[in-house]
């Protein structure tokens, strides 16, 4: 989370919420740290150096090194527009009482998979590398999913913990409340 102040973080982390009650729902977006405003100025300055850049080029007699600078300002643009293209996609997670359903949904809006597991019989797996990161995957009957690939580590515990009391509420017996 790059760039990202402590209020994004404390945000990100509370997009799913510790449930009290089922069905848990929770969308998982990719965070992007840097907004479009930010981009327009990021862009803007690269082509304000470029252009500078190319004239001095130019004033010296080395002319074709212009085009270079052009061609260096349309990649790193390219670059940015996929990324946040990338950032289209989405995981949603829900937890009933009867189902645990993965919903991927890829940049262009299509359905890449979906799994349906057992909520009963589902552990979520969390996994953490010597660098600090977290890899969380639902097992259940032989079958291993990885989850919430596309968020960042801090985002990916607190949503460990929301799924664990999601997954909770469903073994707990149903008592009147």
């Amino acid at each position: 989370m790059m760039g990202a102040t402590m209020d994004d973080k404390a945000l990100a982390m509370q997009a799913c919420p510790v449930p009290t009650a089922l069905p848990f729902r929770c969308v998982l977006k990719p965070h992007r740290s840097l907004s479009k405003r930010g981009f327009m100025i990021f862009m803007g300055v690269i082509c304000g150096l470029s252009f500078i850049a190319g004239i001095v080029f130019l004033a010296l007699g080395a002319w074709p090194v212009m085009g270079f600078f052009g061609l260096d300002v349309a990649l790193v643009y390219l670059a940015f527009k996929l990324n946040y293209r990338a950032a289209r996609a989405v995981e949603m997670i829900e937890v009933t009482r009867d189902e645990l359903i993965v919903t991927r949904i890829s940049a262009n809006g299509r359905q890449r998979a979906e799994t349906r597991l057992s909520p009963t019989w589902a552990r979520l797996e969390a996994t953490e590398a010597p660098d600090g990161s977290v890899g969380l995957a639902l097992a259940s009957h032989g079958r291993r999913v990885p989850i919430a690939r596309d968020i960042g580590s801090d985002q990916r515990r607190a949503f460990a913990v929301a799924l664990s009391a999601a997954l909770r509420l469903v073994r707990e017996p149903e008592w009147p409340r």
